[in-house]
């Protein structure tokens, strides 16, 4: 037991006054004398007796009454358990990605957990909360109140290492305490690593009653014919029990398909024939989970002329004139010496083929052209310098050309994998006409083969980045060292090497990869691109490139759909967002995280168990309740005891 006010206790010494009292009678007596006082004697006798008992008893009880009095000035406590924590940092760690929209047993799980730090929360509490967005420093929680009333999914996944991160990284004299409310959704071991061991971690983790959902992971152009496109809806499911299940295309938000799906695995890929032209939509799935999910956003551009330019002989370039035809390219070839460097930087993909000696200049324009997205396919000639290709390579990334080999070689491997190759085949083929060279270099790449010679080297390789894929051939293939043209495989190497996805593909962009994007725009110094619809706005990061703008979305925008991007009011091109889907796999939820911490069923509990442990247990009013009680027992005891 402890004293808030210890000097109270020197009063103990006024106990000495009742005892005082006691031994030292201060009124004298009178002696009385009687004729016969024989009769009084047995009285006399019992009447001494019962005084002495009461004079005791008042003292014991006057003792008791000062002495607690006393004790009560003192204001006497036994210290909490956790005393030395009380001067502890709050922080809440809230978890609000989209797998918090689970349906738990009071709701959705977000929605739930607002609610109980809106209702439990100490109005004095001072703390800071933390989300995957939002930050609120020193607050309380009537400050933030409409803030958590207000608060939105967040499109990015939950990363608790980075919100510890975050924590620690405020500077503070005083130890933390850390509530961390999440449903654990594909948590690590690894994330809890940056925990401090002298902060005290509380671990709320909701659970989700239903875990089956259906998520659209993807939409591809899975055919590309003359007046349509086929394209390919990629869809997942976690638990069972999906059958007719609806699913409808829109485009521009009119209804352009419909039907009903069962699915016999946990994936399933179907199919929808769209018109050849602008398409500027989504795809929507109905089911009993997530919603979040359920919606894939995506654009189609109408197809444009493919600008294609070859750089060297015009005999070896012929084959070419009839792979980029007229219908899909404008394709045109010019021998070194002609060159336009100008037309270069208007060019979707440039074709060096066969060049002997490759100016520095040209080398130079090149890696620019790939830095600002275009497709750079480089065909060897056998009299060019091994140090000189290398100086070219060498611009894209780990490729290395050697010496060249006399030996012919067969082509025997597709990489039916590579992203050239997506939908050529229907199924993988072992017994095509193999292709071969008499002549070829050796050519090394940390990237794996697209083509591949029959000893395992490769025969074409290539290297990609964010906006564009540079190929490059082991080997001449004019007719006098290889017979490469008349293979059949020819065709779809060459018209996909030229493609930029951004032109043919799907444009369906997931928020937070903060991939870079191409557009097509001639601006002005002053002129600024705008990413808009009709119910957000905001301008992407940009850098000029002549006659195109690459931008970056960051964490733009907040909610998924179909945007727009525009030069003022005038729109240049269609672009889709869409939420990752990262958080769609409800079961892959990890409880055990909190093993090695505090899990506490709700907020209420947390603060109440804080409360507990460090509020020091306050007595003195027991003290002045037994002061009061002993002042009662002495009236009775002068009233009733004679």
């Amino acid at each position: 037991m402890q004293f808030k006010h210890p000097e109270a206790l020197y009063f103990l010494f006024l106990l000495v006054i009742p005892i005082l009292v006691h031994l030292f009678q201060l009124r004298r007596f009178k002696k009385e004398y009687f004729t016969n006082v024989q009769f009084l004697k047995e009285l006399a006798i019992q009447t001494r007796k019962s005084a002495t008992i009461k004079k005791w008893l008042l003292l014991f009880t006057r003792l008791l009454l000062l002495t607690f009095l006393i004790f009560a000035f003192a204001q006497p406590f036994f210290s909490a358990k956790d005393s030395k924590k009380n001067t502890n940092e709050m922080y809440i760690i809230l978890d609000n990605s989209y797998s918090m929209q689970a349906k738990g047993k009071k709701g959705e799980l977000l929605k739930r957990a607002v609610q109980d730090l809106l209702e439990h929360t100490p109005e004095t509490q001072n703390f800071s909360l933390l989300t995957a967005a939002e930050s609120y420093w020193n607050t309380d929680i009537k400050s933030i109140q409409k803030e958590l009333q207000n608060l939105k999914y967040s499109a990015s996944s939950f990363q608790l290492d980075q919100l510890i991160a975050k924590v620690n990284a405020r500077k503070s004299a005083f130890n933390k305490d850390i509530i961390i409310i999440t449903d654990a959704l594909g948590l690590e071991e690894k994330q809890t690593k940056s925990f401090r061991k002298e902060d005290n971690i509380y671990f709320i983790i909701p659970e989700a009653e239903q875990k089956n959902n259906i998520a659209i992971d993807s939409v591809f152009i899975k055919q590309n014919l003359d007046s349509f496109y086929e394209i390919g809806i990629n869809l997942s499911t976690n638990g069972d029990d999906f059958k007719d299940i609806p699913i409808a295309l829109y485009n521009k938000n009119k209804l352009a398909a419909k039907t009903l799906i069962n699915f016999e695995f946990n994936s399933k890929t179907i199919n929808f024939t769209i018109p050849k032209e602008d398409f500027h939509g989504y795809v929507s799935v109905t089911d009993k989970g997530l919603t979040y999910d359920n919606n894939y956003y995506f654009s189609i551009s109408k197809p444009s002329l493919t600008n294609v330019i070859s750089i060297g002989d015009a005999d070896k370039s012929k084959f070419m004139s009839r792979v980029y035809t007229n219908d899909g390219f404008n394709y045109t070839n010019f021998p070194i010496a002609n060159l336009d460097y100008n037309l270069l930087e208007k060019q979707d993909a440039i074709v060096l083929n066969e060049v002997k000696d490759i100016p520095q200049a040209l080398q130079t324009t090149l890696k620019s052209f790939v830095a600002k997205g275009g497709n750079l396919i480089l065909i060897p000639a056998l009299e060019t310098n091994v140090a000189q290709l290398n100086s070219l390579v060498s611009n894209f990334g780990e490729l290395l050309f050697k010496n060249a080999s006399t030996s012919e070689k067969k082509v025997t491997k597709i990489n039916f994998n590579h992203p050239l190759y997506s939908n050529v085949f229907e199924k993988k083929i072992d017994n095509f006409q193999y292709p071969s060279t008499k002549t070829s270099f050796g050519l090394s790449s940390n990237s794996p083969a697209v083509l591949t010679y029959e000893d395992q080297s490769a025969f074409l390789t290539s290297v990609s980045n964010d906006l564009s894929s540079v190929y490059v051939f082991a080997a001449p293939i004019n007719k006098l060292n290889s017979n490469f043209q008349n293979s059949p495989i020819i065709v779809p190497t060459f018209y996909n090497m030229v493609q930029n996805r951004q032109k043919t593909g799907v444009n369906a962009i997931f928020i937070g990869e903060n991939l870079p994007f191409v557009v097509d725009a001639l601006l002005s110094k002053d002129e600024i691109l705008t990413v808009k619809n009709n119910t957000e706005s905001f301008i992407p990061v940009q850098q000029l490139l002549n006659t195109k703008v690459k931008v970056t979305f960051e964490d733009n925008p907040i909610e998924a759909g179909n945007f727009g991007i525009f030069n003022k009011n005038k729109l240049v091109q269609n672009i889709s967002f869409n939420y990752n889907r990262t958080e769609s796999n409800l079961t892959l939820t990890n409880s055990n995280i909190a093993n090695s911490f505090k899990e506490i069923d709700d907020v209420e509990t947390v603060f109440n168990s804080i409360q507990i442990d460090r509020t020091d247990t306050q007595i003195w009013k027991w003290f002045v309740i037994l002061t009061l009680l002993f002042l009662v027992v002495e009236l009775l005891i002068q009233k009733f005891v004679k």
